[in-house]
């Protein structure tokens, strides 16, 4: 079986970029994905912008060209999975990886399809496949959802969104605009002060006009099949008739898949350990790279800060070859 130089796990902007840099290099590598291209990017909300500007999104040196100040999702598809194909990286898609181990000095990456073995690892798994949720009674009913896509489905209904970052503003937002009765729920005694400067006025007008009423320093305590039982700042505690909740809470890293691959995670917030020069964790030749690094500090890395973590990374492995 090859051995290769670098198995990376995540095919997500940063996986990608490692794997240009492993190109660059002259290093064999491969990515393993257990989704598409830019799995996380392509579950976004249809009509997400970024944050950023373009050029604050490239990798690998190659432009990233919108005609929009904001790049939007679709933007971003084209041009991530435009690297991929046009690059000819090595990636295999709809292959989850079950398990990493390490005999000597080689690592054992165990998919849903097959065993392969490299000097190097690298995650960059990010952080959107598992929801952080409330553990509330009722948040497995059906009309409770942790992703939110587009606004269609909630015309003329009566919508509970909870949370206050980007993804709930947008919800509140666009759902109102096609119909819908919005409530928000916010743990938090205002809107955050993340939430994008073009949007963050939006959504605090419409909340004073009363167009979106929103509940602050408030949090759910119990979801029914037709409502929703929160407790308010003063504690009181309501019922409001309820048809779907948008639970837009964050998501977090799989823990439990860096625990298991023998990283150390530190304090309240699972702050995997790595070097901040090499991010190499405390495991040999096991690096992380990408938002992953942030344990549940999720708002600490974006691919405009992280991606520097390839080149970093693959700087350090080939100094160690050479």
């Amino acid at each position: 079986m090859e051995i290769l130089d670098i198995l990376i796990i995540g095919g997500g902007p940063i996986g990608l970029n490692c794997a240009l840099e492993a190109q660059k290099n002259n290093l064999t590598y491969m990515i393993i994905e257990k989704g598409t291209i830019v799995n996380s990017l392509y579950h976004y909300p249809l009509y997400m912008r970024f944050f950023s500007t373009a050029e604050k999104l490239e990798i690998g040196g190659i432009p990233f060209i919108s005609p929009a100040p904001k790049p939007g999702r679709q933007e971003a598809l084209e041009y991530y999975q435009g690297i991929a194909r046009q690059k000819e990286i090595n990636i295999r898609l709809y292959e989850k990886v079950l398990k990493v181990s390490k005999t000597g000095d080689i690592f054992d990456i165990e998919t849903s399809k097959a065993v392969y073995k490299a000097k190097n690892v690298i995650i960059s798994t990010g952080f959107y496949d598992i929801p952080n949720l409330m553990d509330v009674p009722g948040e497995n009913l059906l009309k409770v959802k942790h992703y939110y896509t587009e606004p269609y489905p909630y015309a003329q209904q009566k919508i509970v969104v909870v949370g206050s970052s980007n993804s709930a503003v947008d919800a509140a937002l666009e759902t109102y605009r096609k119909g819908a009765d919005v409530t928000m729920i916010v743990r938090h005694s205002e809107i955050s002060k993340n939430v994008k400067y073009w949007v963050k006025p939006d959504i605090e007008n419409r909340i004073a006009e009363g167009s979106i009423k929103a509940y602050f320093n408030s949090e759910i305590v119990e979801i029914t099949e037709n409502t929703v039982i929160f407790k308010d700042e003063k504690g009181q505690i309501s019922e409001i008739e309820n048809d779907f909740v948008l639970a837009l809470t964050g998501y977090l890293p799989d823990f439990d898949f860096l625990r298991n691959s023998g990283i150390e995670l530190q304090g309240d917030c699972l702050n995997p350990l790595y070097h901040s020069e090499t991010m190499e964790t405390n495991v040999p030749n096991l690096y992380l790279a990408g938002v992953v690094c942030g344990g549940k500090d999720t708002h600490l890395w974006f691919i405009e800060n992280s991606r520097i973590h390839a080149e970093m990374i693959v700087r350090n492995i080939v100094g160690r070859e050479y």
